[in-house]
Parts: structure tokens; sequence; C-alpha cells
């Protein structure tokens, strides 16, 4: 069967899946000028057979019942984040058992974001952390893609460090996903030690090019990968498990510093923050179905070109690459895997200047 055959098919029966179970809120939150208005999501209840929570009708952090994912939060990517936690939320089989950890630059903003996310997902249990970016602009190497080159790309670095002592796994997600599978199918994942951190692997990709001729050439090149439990591997760092107790014992966020440093002195990659996760963790990462990272769909890091679906089953879609599937829609030229992402969006234009008193009437303001 030939292979666009295949990925069409796939690709028809996700949309129909999920365009048949969503199921949008007929209430509606508006933000301020410029940044649209979002729908309020459905309420998503746990099952009788999901854990009782010891903190229940709370949301403390350290509740044991919990599974922990972490997502970076901005106004740029925002509708993505939103359409994120739409997706795994409608997919989970204890919903309520979910804890959001949203990082954000520290600031005004951040009240904002809280705000936001608040209304569109009234009884989700989540708390925004703020980021200092000045902890890491002074590291940051300029990348092939302007975006890449954002201090919160690099704020996975740091969730040991602003997280809760006892948050001690975390699922860390991209903004630019959506989850159609059960999240706790992820969150039980197993690590067993010495792994700090379980991703999707991709061993036919050719690592060598994720490093200069010169790295390569270097003493560091020829020796770094030395020890490993396996040859190195690339993963992609948008969908990871990561050890949070073992990360801090380990003292990962400073060995991925050191690889940033040695960056900015002599340039040994091209890319942002994909990199020093490579030179610290390839090689010792725990593996995943690549079902739970099916990346790329944003095309490559220039052109942002369509891409099909991997080979294989889906549970998380990732538009990793320059193409985000919202900006594709809102252009008119969306890729055909876009209207999969497209159910999941809560995003609504803003109003025209016509819309009546009446019909403003029936909508809850938020005055951000």
């Amino acid at each position: 069967m030939p292979r666009s055959f295949l990925q069409e098919n796939v690709a028809s029966a996700l949309l129909f899946a999920l365009l048949l179970f969503f199921s949008p809120s007929d209430a509606v939150r508006s933000f301020p000028a410029g940044v649209g208005w979002f729908a309020e999501a459905p309420q998503f209840r746990n099952g009788d057979a999901c854990p009782a929570s010891p903190s229940h009708g709370g949301a403390t952090t350290c509740d044991s019942a919990h599974v922990h994912i972490a997502m970076t939060l901005d106004s740029h990517y925002l509708r993505g984040s939103v359409g994120a936690v739409f997706s795994i939320l409608k997919h989970a089989s204890c919903p309520e058992s979910l804890f959001f950890h949203f990082v954000a630059s520290a600031g005004p903003s951040s009240s904002d974001l809280h705000r936001t996310v608040r209304s569109v997902f009234p009884s989700l249990r989540f708390k925004i952390y703020p980021f200092q970016e000045k902890l890491v602009r002074g590291l940051i190497s300029a990348s092939v893609r302007e975006a890449l080159e954002n201090p919160l790309n690099y704020a996975r670095n740091y969730l040991a460090d602003l997280l809760e002592p006892c948050v001690e796994r975390v699922i860390y997600l991209d903004s630019d996903v959506i989850v159609v599978d059960d999240i706790r199918r992820l969150w039980d994942t197993g690590l067993p030690e010495p792994a700090v951190i379980a991703a999707p692997e991709y061993c036919h990709a050719n690592f060598t090019r994720y490093f200069t001729e010169e790295f390569w050439e270097s003493w560091d090149g020829q020796r770094v990968f030395y020890g490993r439990r396996r040859p190195p591997c690339y993963f992609n760092t948008g969908v990871m498990v990561m050890d949070l107790a073992r990360w801090r014992a380990g003292e990962y966020r400073q060995k991925i510093e050191h690889w940033m440093k040695v960056q900015r002195m002599r340039r040994i990659y091209d890319l942002g923050s994909l990199p020093p996760f490579l030179l610290v963790f390839a090689g010792d990462v725990e593996g995943v179905e690549h079902r739970w990272n099916q990346h790329g769909l944003g095309g490559d890091n220039l052109s942002g070109n369509c891409r099909p679906l991997h080979p294989g089953p889906v549970s998380l879609m990732h538009w990793s690459g320059k193409g985000k599937p919202w900006a594709r829609l809102d252009a008119g030229k969306p890729c055909p895997l876009d209207h999969l992402w497209a159910p999941y969006d809560l995003y609504l234009p803003p109003p025209s200047s016509s819309v009546s008193d009446s019909e403003s009437s029936a909508v809850t303001v938020v005055s951000l």
C-alpha cells in the first residue's frame, strides 16, 4: 500500500473521530483587544475508577494523586496552549487528577495569562510560575530561526528549580501539540535508574547533523558520548517525562548550561535549545513509543512545509517546525493535518464593531 494512501486514510479516520466527539460549550469569554476571544471549555469530571485525591476540592500542588504536566505560556502561543490543554482534558480518564504547571515570563502579563486560563478552564488545577528571562538570556546563541531564541524555549531546563521539591516527576509538553489519548498512559512510563528523562527516540535520524563539523573534529565531539548506556540517538524535547528528583540530584541544569557556554565561545550547533539536551542525555534516554510524539508536522525550520503523519498509531501530534496550524488555518492555506488540530481550537475572532449591545450582553467580559 503506498505510504501517501495510508497517511490519507489515517488522517481521515482521525478527523472523523475528533469531529464526532467534539462538543463545544456555548459559553464565551472575552479578552483584550488584539488578543481575541476564547470559548469556555466543557467541564470534564473524574470517573468512579479514578484514584481518590486527598486534597479533594483543592488544588494542592503536592497531591500524590496528581498527574503533573508542565508547559510554557505566553501570548504568542496562547492559542496553541489552550488547544493542547483542551485536548489533554478531553481524552484523560481522570481529568480532575491533572495538575498543570505553566511557566511564563515574569512580569505583569503573567497575571493576565492566569485570568485567561481560569476563564477558559474554570475548574482546571494549575499554577503559573514566573520565569526570570535574565537567567538564560546571556547564554542563548543565534539560531536558524528567531523563534528558537525565545528565552521561554529554555524554561524546561529550569523546571526542577521552579516547581516545588515535592513534584518529583513531570510530563513536559510544547504548546504546539494535541493529545488524542489518555495522558496517564504517558505518565505511567517506566523510568528505571539511572534514567532522568523518557522520550521517543529516532535512531534512524542522522545524529551527526545536529552539530557542526568543528564539534565532531574536536576533543569534545570525540569523547562526550563515551560511557552512555546506548549509542546516542536523536529525540525531540517537546515531549518528555522527567524525573525531577534525579535531575536535581545530578545537577543537570548546570550540565546543560555548560554546553550553552561552550556554544557561546565556539559554535558547535545551529539549533536552539535542543542540542544541549542531546549532549547531556542522548544515549541515556529511556525510550517511549513513537506514538507519543508524531512530531515535525510544522515542517522544517525554514519553510514550514506540509508533512504527513509517520507510520503507526497516534497518541500525540506535534507541530514542531516553522508552520503552526492556527497560523496556516487563519491564512486560508492549511495543511491536511491542520484540520485535526482545528476541533480543539477554542479561539474565536474578535467581534466586529457592528456587534449589537444585545449580542455583547451574551458574553462574559474579563477585564485584563
